[in-house]
């Protein structure tokens, strides 16, 4: 049996009143995608927020290749996407790849491998060189996935990822995230959009109110709540509540 890398042991965090995650226990292993569930407010970005080291657990542990979370070590071997592009305006995707890639301690080679590497798989040859300002919405989520994995890290941390994008922008982002799981990634992602976990998720947590409900393959979820869809079964989940 592989050894998870990504751990959330018991993880709470409160911000003042407020319990935004709740004993909140989950882990993913190599090659395995894991779907973070829920609506808005579930508590799902915190969640990822604690395991990319960007905010400690009130109780708990978050863990990261056996790792805390929060160390330098851990954070050098995760490739983190948060909800925000948060591309600089006046570089273009080359010039922003090439910024991380030295931040990261690349080679001049490795990186210009590297970035040949991800243009090719995130169809990103028409844009290299045009203003990050200029692109489209699509295709700032692309740049910042690349930039996110520039580095080639063993965790993927992924805040919803395909959040405003269109149906082949979704698709092309989808498509990556499967091919690193191929590669033996840990992959380990937030959506609302439970039709697009039921294509990609090897399992996936139904959090609700900071609350894991159910964790689970999507089929046996849907089967547990005798549903069709996992939007029927989460919502059956949550009028039992």
């Amino acid at each position: 049996m592989l050894e998870a890398a990504v751990i959330l042991d018991s993880a709470c965090k409160s911000f003042g009143d407020l319990r935004a995650v709740a004993d909140l226990s989950l882990s993913v292993v190599p090659g395995e995608i894991y779907g973070l569930l829920g609506p808005n407010g579930a508590g799902k970005t915190t969640a990822l927020r604690m395991l990319a080291g960007l905010v400690q657990p009130s109780s708990g542990r978050a863990l990261l290749l056996g790792l805390d979370a929060g160390s330098s070590q851990a954070k050098t071997r995760m490739g983190f996407l948060s909800g925000s592009t948060g591309l600089y305006a006046h570089l273009t995707p080359r010039e922003t790849w090439q910024y991380f890639g030295r931040i990261h301690g690349l080679s001049a080679s490795d990186l210009s491998r590297r970035i040949a590497t991800l243009v090719r798989w995130l169809a990103l040859e028409n844009i290299l060189d045009r203003r990050c300002e200029s692109l489209s919405g699509g295709e700032k989520q692309r740049v910042s996935l690349a930039r996110a994995v520039l580095h080639d890290p063993p965790v993927l941390i992924l805040d919803e990822p395909t959040s405003g994008l269109d149906v082949l922008a979704s698709r092309s982002l989808r498509d990556f995230v499967g091919s690193e799981r191929a590669r033996g990634k840990a992959v380990l992602f937030s959506t609302h959009y439970l039709a697009e976990a039921e294509l990609l998720c090897d399992r996936i947590g139904l959090l609700f109110r900071g609350r894991l409900l159910r964790e689970g393959t999507p089929a046996s979820i849907r089967a547990e709540c005798g549903t069709t869809t996992l939007e029927q079964a989460f919502l059956k989940l949550v009028d039992g509540e």
